[in-house]
This record gives C-alpha cells, structure tokens and sequence, in this order.
C-alpha cells in the first residue's frame, strides 16, 4: 500500500489506445503525448535471445529488412494480443517514454478494447498491463471511447452512431444515454486492406510488395469510390518471375478494386448495425448521421461511398486518429464515468 503511494506521485494517469497497427498514449491534463507503431524488434537467438532491440518507430523501420537473428513483429493480432511477453514489453516502453524513463511510475491506465473482445482476451490485456507497471487497470470499448473522443453526446437520449475503422478491427455501435446500445465488430480494417493489396498486385502483376509498400498505396491512392481524378502511383517490388527489382504504376480505380472486399465487409456491418438497432433511435440518424473516426476513417471517399449507400449524413471526426485515446482519457479524468467501467 505504502509503494503504491509513493509510486503515485511519480506517475500520472494514462489512458491507451493499444492498436494493432499503432499505440497512442493519453496523460491527463497534457492530451495525447505518444502516436507510435505497435511494432518490437526482439534478438531472436544466439546470445541475449530474446532481448528486445527496439519498440515503436524505430522497430517499424526494421520490418522486413531484418537480419536472421532479429525479429520485428507485431504482437498485436485483430484488436487483441496475439504475443503475450511482446506486448508486456512494448506496455512497459510506452510508459516509462510516457514518464521520461522513470522507473517507479505506476500509473492508473484505461485502454481501449474492442467491443467484441472475450474475457480471456481481456484478462490477458489487463496482465500485460499489471506486468508492464500499471498500479490499476480500467477497460472502456473503443466505440465508446471513439465517441467520446469524436464529441458526440452520448450521454443524450438520442441515437449516436460511430464507425471506428483501426488497423485490426472495425467496431459499429450505435450509443444512447451513456450506453452502447448495439454493436458489432468485425476483423476486417486497415491491416486487411494491406494485405489485399499485396495479393492483388502479386496475382496481377506478378510482383511481390511488403506491407509497408502497401500501407503507402492505401493512403495515397486508395478509395472507396469513384472520385472525380484518376491518381497513380509508382510502386517497386521485386518480379517473380525473374527475382530482380521492377518498377510498376498502379492508379485509383486499381487500388480501389483491391481492397473492395474489405470496403464491402465495412459497409455491411453498418448496414447490419441500421437493421438492427430499435426503430425510436433509427429516426434521430435522419439529422445526426453517422460519424467516421480511426486511421480507416481517413481512406479517400469512404464517407462518400457510405452516404451514397445509406441516404444518411456521414462526417469524419476531427482527429479520427486520436480519437479513442482522446475518449478514453476523458473517461478517465470522469470519475463518475470511470466507476461505472468495468475493472
């Protein structure tokens, strides 16, 4: 009890938002101080296997281009852990970096979880957390903490929908007095759409792209719909049937058709959230629409394609990308809000 108090005046509330494809990080009273991908570099053996090498930007920089005894990975899998001691070391980075390096800090933390996470999934988030140095751990759902980050009233009795498009997962709810009314959250986001990409390019061009090459198409050239420019892009890989490097162009409508799919599964959960939720809260979207938030939030022409195809206001938050780790130290500076998360 003592070296809990004495190591809260060296510690400062946070709140997380652990992303599959990047982790910000929320102090109270100084906002969002840390936007980093969820990436660890980690020796992988010989001597000191197991050390981790690097955390964060740095360790992204190495994805793919690593020696055979180093391994940069991400331990995050679809809005969940996937690597246990990966990202208890990666938690543990991100707070002491939050707290310049102080190594008595034990803070209070809330993280954003998805709304469709298991208990099991849960509890391994929250002993990460107790590894890393969290004095207490608070969970809140990433729609929720979206909203909240978006500025919506979600404490209104009024029909509130959010569409939070990360890199592992896409969580729809529809929130009313407080409370999320219905949601659904599907596996299907930003890291899929890469991943269509590669696969795209690989069956039709016969080249071979990492992600990172893939990422950097979606955000330049990638579209849900039809725009009113033709965009393109150079794009470098290596050819398989020769093995030496090529050098390709790839426009809009291409890069659109690749990641159709992934669009498609995205418009049918907030169609599935529309059918489902009750008829009373179906009336207050007519005027207040749906609000966009996270990095999918930002894919060209998605809001217009969703407007399109609902007849409904659509709007992008904001800072779609902080939008959670906003919400979600909020909630935490709320202390009403806060007790009524569960621990």
């Amino acid at each position: 009890m003592v070296l809990n108090s004495i190591s809260g005046l060296f510690s400062q509330d946070m709140a997380i938002d652990l992303g599959t494809a990047n982790t910000l990080v929320y102090m109270k009273g100084k906002g969002v101080i840390l936007n980093e991908p969820s990436v660890v570099a980690v020796k992988k053996n010989g001597r000191g296997a197991g050390k981790v090498l690097a955390v964060g930007r740095e360790a992204k920089m190495m994805l793919g281009r690593t020696p055979g005894n180093i391994v940069a990975t991400r331990p995050m899998k679809g809005g969940v852990i996937a690597d246990f001691e990966i990202a208890e070391a990666m938690l543990r980075y991100f707070i002491r970096k939050a707290h310049a390096g102080h190594r008595l800090a034990r803070p209070r933390i809330i993280i954003g979880v998805p709304s469709g996470i298991t208990e099991v999934e849960k509890k391994a988030v929250k002993e990460s957390a107790e590894s890393a140095g969290a004095r207490e751990v608070y969970f809140i759902e990433e729609p929720m903490a979206a909203a909240i980050g978006a500025g919506l009233p979600v404490t209104e009795p009024k029909a509130n929908m959010i569409v939070d498009i990360g890199g592992g997962t896409t969580e729809v709810a529809v929130i009313s007095l407080g409370g999320i009314v219905y949601s659904i959250s599907v596996r299907v986001a930003g890291d899929k759409m890469d991943d269509a990409i590669v696969e795209h390019i690989k069956r039709k061009h016969r080249v071979l792209i990492g992600s990172s090459t893939a990422e950097t198409i979606k955000m330049t050239i990638g579209n849900a719909f039809p725009g009113d420019a033709l965009e393109d892009v150079e794009v470098k890989g290596r050819d398989l049937a020769t093995g030496i490097p090529k050098l390709l162009t790839m426009c809009s409508d291409e890069a659109r058709e690749a990641i159709s799919e992934q669009v498609k599964a995205i418009s049918g959960a907030v169609h599935t959230a529309l059918e489902q939720m009750p008829p009373e809260l179906s009336a207050d979207l007519i005027d207040l629409g749906i609000m966009l938030a996270g990095g999918g939030a930002l894919l060209k022409n998605l809001d217009l394609l969703l407007k399109t195809e609902t007849k409904l206001p659509v709007k992008i938050a904001d800072d779609p990308l902080s939008a959670v780790a906003v919400g979600a130290g909020m909630a935490l500076s709320n202390l009403e809000i806060l007790r009524n998360l569960e621990r």
